[in-house]
């Protein structure tokens, strides 16, 4: 167990990695535990023309019947779908447990906007959620808004904010970093981190209960909760919702006296899973209309092959220049190293083909890392140093991948890959007539 937690009774560290951070604002752990019913309010993700999935969070001392209410208006005067679901808690035999609600709700209309809500067994409802089901056939445009890379203690989440005072915005999209897995004073560190800014557990995330908690912090952030509340949204991990630097065999940023990998790796995807408002496919497409299909890979734990490290280039090397050089003409276009894998990339190949081959006007490969060569320019580099790459996580580090995923379609045109620095909105607009 981790040393933190073993300095706490079992119990209470259970409640309090289950109850949520709705009373981390007052003090002692056993405030924590008071927290009950809705505590993070809602979200809807994995949109599609005629359905939607819902999540809630819902603590109870035990596993809770929620009926979740759809309606085509925000006074629910006409209940247009929805259904019950079970809020199940985790079998740890702690007396208070962590309950997340998914619902898939079917039967509704493409490309409208919908209202939804819970109801607990004693009539008391969660916040009242927004949501849009995707356009099919003919389609005009349509907005997204794109985000990645969100550090809790860097700062407050006011793109967030100003994306759910916007009316254009069709679907949020997510990419990767949603959080960052770091120990209290690490990145940032403590002068660069914005007072207010807490997050919990102080500890690195490595257990179940640490990424639990560190969601629980991150979704406490009433930005965060009013952008999920009001959009639906696609999402899928990079390498922080793990460690840095993940791969399909371990991080950078795990040590061997942090347990096993695969262990580490189990939790984090079940803490993700819980969380966010996604399906169970670890790849996945969206059809919008005839305007775009959008396509978002897994290029992470899957098939990505370790990371380059420019020590163990140059490691027994008298000439570091030359084994530069020879790494830039070998090496780093391995034809055998892998990002997608080769059942991920014939599915991703195969849709932009079949994307353009229907007619749909814009192919989007909406992800977490750089399509593209970074190298380091002429004037930042000596005579005798040949270009290496500035940064080892982007497509082109090491695979072929970025070359074959350009020749894929039938008109070899290359997809609209949307990768995410920080955060865009981004209108596709239809054919003109």
């Amino acid at each position: 167990m981790h040393q933190l937690w073993a300095e706490m009774d079992r119990r209470l560290l259970m409640k309090l990695g289950t109850a949520g951070l709705a009373a981390m604002a007052l003090p002692g752990a056993a405030q924590a535990m008071a927290a009950q019913g809705f505590t993070h309010g809602v979200a809807s993700g994995e949109p599609g023309p005629r359905s939607v999935l819902l999540w809630t969070r819902y603590a109870a001392a035990t596993d809770t019947a929620l009926t979740a209410e759809v309606s085509d208006t925000a006074d629910f005067v006409r209940i247009v779908g929805g259904g019950s679901v079970t809020g199940a808690g985790d079998a740890d035999h702690t007396a208070k447990l962590r309950v997340d609600a998914k619902l898939r709700v079917g039967g509704l209309e493409p490309g409208r906007w919908y209202f939804y809500r819970f109801v607990a067994p004693d009539g008391t409802m969660s916040v009242t959620g927004r949501t849009r089901t995707l356009p099919d056939g003919a389609t005009g445009a349509f907005t997204l808004a794109l985000f990645s890379c969100a550090n809790m203690p860097f700062g407050w989440f006011n793109a967030y904010g100003h994306a759910a005072a916007r009316s254009d915005i069709d679907l949020v999209v997510h990419v990767g970093d949603y959080l960052y897995e770091y120990k209290v004073g690490t990145y940032p560190s403590p002068k660069e981190a914005v007072p207010g800014r807490l997050i919990q557990p102080s500890n690195e995330l490595i257990a179940l209960a640490d990424y639990r908690l560190r969601y629980a912090a991150y979704r406490s952030d009433p930005d965060l909760q009013r952008l999920h509340q009001l959009f639906p949204i696609v999402a899928q991990w990079d390498d922080h919702e793990f460690a840095n630097d993940t791969w399909k065999g371990g991080a950078e940023n795990h040590q061997p006296d942090e347990g096993d990998w695969g262990v580490r790796e189990a939790a984090a995807m079940r803490a993700y899973d819980e969380w966010m408002p996604v399906g169970g496919a670890r790849w996945r497409s969206y059809q919008v209309g005839d305007l775009a299909t959008i396509f978002l890979p897994e290029t992470r734990i899957t098939a990505r092959d370790k990371q380059f490290e420019i020590g163990d280039i140059l490691a027994d090397k008298g000439d570091a220049a030359a084994a530069l050089k020879q790494f830039a003409e070998t090496g780093y276009r391995d034809p055998a190293r892998q990002l997608l894998g080769s059942e991920q990339e014939k599915w991703l190949f195969d849709g932009f083909a079949a994307s353009a081959k229907s007619g749909t006007r814009w192919q989007v490969c909406a992800q977490q890392i750089v399509m593209g060569s970074l190298f380091t320019p002429p004037e930042s580099r000596s005579a005798s140093s040949p270009p290496r790459p500035v940064c080892r996580s982007i497509w082109t580090a090491g695979t072929a991948t970025p070359p074959r995923a350009t020749a894929c379609s039938p008109q070899r045109s290359a997809p609209a890959p949307i990768s995410s620095p920080c955060r865009a909105t981004v209108t596709m607009p239809g054919r003109s007539t």
